[in-house]
């Protein structure tokens, strides 16, 4: 019994000092005179990560407006939720005197195919960078 596992345990150390060597012969960037290695790993690291944001929705604004002339308070509001490429959503909600709609309309590279008001419009202008 004590073989079988003396034989297990061989194999373990051959396996963990072939991981070890492969490791070892990855491909590492080249270095660039002058600067260290590690930053050009930040470097990779930075851009990796800008990349991976692209897509989250970055971009947001806020209009609060009276839809009716004859309310105040600013209860109505549209909110831009936008990426970098501008694409997301505008929600907007329309308060009245005995109830309030919301609306959702999806927006494609800062614009959308359904007709947006001047306040969602104003909106994503805001949230544009």
């Amino acid at each position: 019994m004590w073989i079988v596992a003396a034989l297990a345990l061989l194999v373990a150390l051959a396996a963990l000092g072939t991981a070890v060597a492969a490791l070892r012969r990855t491909a590492r960037p080249a270095p660039v005179e002058g600067v260290p290695a590690d930053v050009l790993g930040l470097r990779q690291e930075v851009a990796a990560l800008r990349a991976e944001g692209a897509g989250a929705l970055r971009h947001l604004a806020v209009v609060r407006y009276d839809a009716h002339g004859d309310m105040g308070g600013h209860l109505s509001w549209s909110l831009a939720l936008l990426d970098d490429q501008g694409h997301g959503t505008v929600v907007t909600s329309i308060h009245g005197r005995s109830e309030a709609r919301t609306y959702a309309k999806t927006v494609t590279g800062w614009t959308s195919e359904q007709q947006l008001s001047p306040e969602e419009l104003e909106a994503i202008g805001a949230a544009r960078p």
